[in-house]
């Protein structure tokens, strides 16, 4: 999203015969920054219909055109253009953690582009491991859906590097897959490098960050041309008790931090941030080990998801989205005493009824994994194992007790349940409430049986 994106835009709007429409489907704009339509397809028009804006600049645009997808575009754009093979795929790759380190940087100083010296903006970022494992996933996952969707459909695409973006012949090639005669002999100087120096420099830990690199699994190559490491879902969520043989596989908007706290009184402490590598150890090392996770029932699931969006604790894009285009009346300051019980209620309300469009793929917002579908979840689980014990929140503390006497541990009972906003779902439950999550949520209550929500 930064300087690399921009110059691969730039070079490919200096080809004659080519149109490059910039971030055509960003949640918050469209095309550039500040937009609200293009083509004369407004924000509105395009949710409804975001094949529209595609067929629009088609009709409109000379020549070859085309604009720039992130991972967290619209997804129902990622699955038309996937499977019509008249569309070109350029992917541009990274070394990821100059990625993650520029989008930090980026972060602080809000330039994303850079066109003279002069204007350049400095800081130096603090790295996080936690923070870069969840940036890896999310851009690997994406590189893997697109690679395997590409494999099986025949169709094949242009991978180009950041480090590839001043060499001519390569840009010029690029012309070539497309089909277009025009070349070049110039690559665009309008867009200057912003972060030249060398990463350590970059970064305010750069100690702290090398020593957490060194747990990465070198040989776990990505099968993309850029040979990034993969990541299985959910492996850095995972958490383990020191001092006992337990894996906890938490499902995002459950009582996470409930068990998670059990789980650190039973065992003397916790073992967090595994990579595939650091899982394989942690198996062999505790034979007799047993792993688990916890559904919570989906109407509070939903309203956990929700008061956690309504706290401020969500990417501004989101809530704006969340606002914008599904009308969930999100308050800017979460203590505004205007925001009674009343307003409460419809705003999660409305919230519900997004969710019922977004796990049905009919919304521009990716499924966020607080609010996925818990089989979906345990369905990612399967890849890497499935857990040994699913338990019920409603029951959880027979659960967990069970779960204890199986690896010869004393039972301990979890803390109380810890609340999840400034108002609880049983001020806002009725019929119409519960109805709604049964519609979004149909999948679940299918599978595993749930019943009406009961405070």
């Amino acid at each position: 999203m930064r300087t690399g994106s921009n110059l691969l835009e730039a070079t490919l709007n200096s080809f004659s015969g080519l149109a490059c429409h910039g971030e055509a489907f960003n949640p918050t704009f469209v095309g550039h920054k500040n937009k609200t339509d293009l083509f004369g397809v407004t924000l509105d028009a395009r949710e409804a219909d975001p094949v529209l804006l595609i067929r629009r600049m088609i009709e409109q645009s000379d020549g070859l055109p085309g604009f720039r997808f992130f991972h967290d575009h619209d997804p129902r754009v990622l699955v038309h253009c996937l499977e019509d093979r008249r569309c070109a795929k350029l992917i541009l790759t990274r070394n990821p953690l100059e990625s993650f380190v520029s989008l930090k940087i980026a972060g602080q100083t809000g330039q994303w582009k850079l066109g003279d010296l002069k204007n350049q903006k400095t800081a130096r970022a603090r790295f996080d491991a936690a923070d870069f494992e969840r940036h890896l996933t999310a851009v690997q996952g994406f590189q893997l859906l697109v690679q395997h969707a590409l494999q099986t459909t025949a169709q094949t695409a242009f991978y180009i590097d950041y480090e590839d973006l001043h060499d001519l012949d390569v840009l010029n090639g690029l012309a070539r897959f497309l089909g277009v005669e025009a070349r070049i002999d110039a690559i665009p100087d309008a867009l200057k490098k912003q972060n030249p120096e060398e990463i350590r420099d970059k970064v305010v830990n750069p100690d702290e960050m090398e020593l957490a690199l060194e747990g990465l699994d070198r040989f776990n190559l990505s099968r993309t041309p850029n040979f990034e490491p993969r990541r299985g879902p959910g492996v850095p969520s995972l958490v383990a008790a020191k001092g006992a043989p337990l894996l906890f596989m938490p499902i995002k908007g459950g009582p996470e931090a409930r068990v998670t706290a059990w789980l650190a009184g039973i065992g003397g402490g916790l073992t967090e941030g595994f990579t595939h590598k650091a899982l394989r150890q942690w198996r062999r090392s505790q034979p007799n080990h047993r792993s688990f996770t916890v559904l919570r029932h989906p109407l509070a699931r939903a309203h956990a998801a929700f008061c956690e969006t309504l706290a401020s604790g969500r990417p501004a894009e989101l809530r704006f989205a969340l606002r914008r285009l599904y009308k969930v009346h999100l308050p800017a300051d979460p203590a505004d005493p205007a925001y009674d019980l009343y307003a409460h209620r419809t705003a999660f309300l409305a919230f519900l009824k997004f969710l019922k469009g977004n796990l049905s793929a009919q919304t521009s917002v990716k499924v966020d994994p607080a609010w996925a579908t818990q089989t979906a979840v345990l369905q990612g689980f399967a890849t890497i194992t499935g857990p040994d014990l699913v338990l019920r929140e409603d029951q959880l503390a027979p659960g967990l007790a069970f779960l204890a006497s199986e690896v010869g541990l004393p039972a301990l009972a979890p803390g109380p349940e810890l609340p999840t906003g400034r108002y609880a779902l049983a001020d806002v439950f009725d019929d119409e409430i519960e109805a709604a999550a049964r519609e979004a949520y149909q999948r679940d209550y299918a599978t595993f049986g749930f019943g009406a929500w009961r405070p």
